[in-house]
């Protein structure tokens, strides 16, 4: 009877087991398109479920609306931020760039923040390393949205992996550098030369960033299960990002293109791998990355971010605790 009883125990462990480990699976299990190119850069839409059902506004949409304050604290790398909103949350995301204060700033979590939040701390970089006066005439104590975000992978893991202000200065300086000999001559502007986000405004470069937008901006209609994307450029994989739903993702598409294109025209002279990069590779990349070890750290406002690094890959979760879901899944391949 004994034997009997353990049996059954030891049956039902191993139907739970497995169980957990399918419906695991199931949650992870990304089907991905087929490829769309337009030159150097290669474009991959992942389709899956929604795990939130929630309105959330983008940073730039609630700053536009006025219902989100970026506060300067004179702190390089920590800010304040304050949603201003009675019914939607805020979700940032690590790269945004803020703009103005007494230098522009990249956000260095992903996050949503909640309905009148009042002030929270956030942690950032500084993309812009000569000034640390206001801008003109403008409000220093605050600053302004932008259109645009951190634009190589490099920045990506310097901001992410790293963590490091001085090489996010190194990243930002490269850029401008493999920006400028792609699109004909200097992007740095007069007024701080130093500055991503004016680089990044320069009339040369969005008039050749444009092209790629104009061409694969069109991808996503009529597609209501894409909830990210991959990317390779010259033929090598580069980054993945999911979001938790299909309407955050479309809420953040057109920021999110215009980075990976720019990326895209800064490696234009490079080497371009004969062999296309197929689905199944990016199935792969976005696995590995899933396997890596992982180490887990609590932010600000109910969230945390857990990083899986190993020798190729980093992919960075950021967790809503409160509602115990993955808000945002970052994957960059390092080489």
């Amino acid at each position: 009877m004994k034997l009997q009883s353990i049996a059954r125990v030891c049956l039902a462990f191993v139907i739970a087991a497995t169980f957990v480990v399918a419906a695991s699976a199931q949650k992870a299990n990304y089907t991905i398109s087929s490829p769309y190119t337009h030159k150097n850069l290669t474009i991959f839409l992942i389709h899956g479920k929604d795990e939130s059902n929630k309105n959330i506004m983008t940073l730039q949409e609630a700053m536009e609306r006025k219902l989100f304050v970026v506060y300067e604290t004179s702190e390089v790398n920590e800010l304040e931020v304050e949603n201003l909103s009675k019914t939607q949350e805020v979700f940032i995301q690590s790269g945004d760039i803020v703009k103005g204060g007494k230098q522009d700033r990249v956000l260095a979590v992903s996050i949503i923040i909640p309905i009148r939040s009042g002030r929270v701390k956030i942690e950032s970089f500084c993309v812009e390393s000569g000034r640390w006066t206001k801008p003109g005439s403008e409000d220093s104590s605050k600053f302004d949205s932008s259109n645009d975000r951190i634009v190589t992978k490099e920045l990506k893991i310097a901001a992410n992996g790293a963590r490091s202000q001085s090489d996010v200065w190194d990243q930002v300086s490269n850029a401008q550098e493999r920006l400028a000999k792609n699109v004909g001559g200097s992007i740095q502007a007069g007024t701080s030369k130093s500055s991503l986000q004016l680089s990044l405004e320069n009339g040369k470069v969005a008039a050749t960033v444009d092209e790629y937008i104009k061409s694969l901006s069109g991808v996503i209609n009529g597609k209501s299960d894409v909830i990210g994307y991959a990317f390779a450029i010259n033929g090598k994989i580069n980054s993945a990002d999911i979001y938790v739903s299909n309407a955050l993702f479309k809420k953040l598409w057109t920021k999110m293109l215009k980075a990976t294109a720019t990326e895209a025209v800064s490696s234009a002279n490079e080497v371009r791998l004969a062999d296309p990069v197929k689905p199944a590779s990016v199935q792969t990349f976005i696995a590995d990355s899933e396997k890596a070890a992982s180490t887990d750290r609590s932010t600000a406002a109910g969230a945390s971010l857990r990083k899986r690094e190993d020798k190729d890959n980093i992919l960075i979760e950021a967790r809503d605790e409160k509602s115990k879901t993955v808000v945002h899944r970052s994957y960059v391949r390092k080489n």
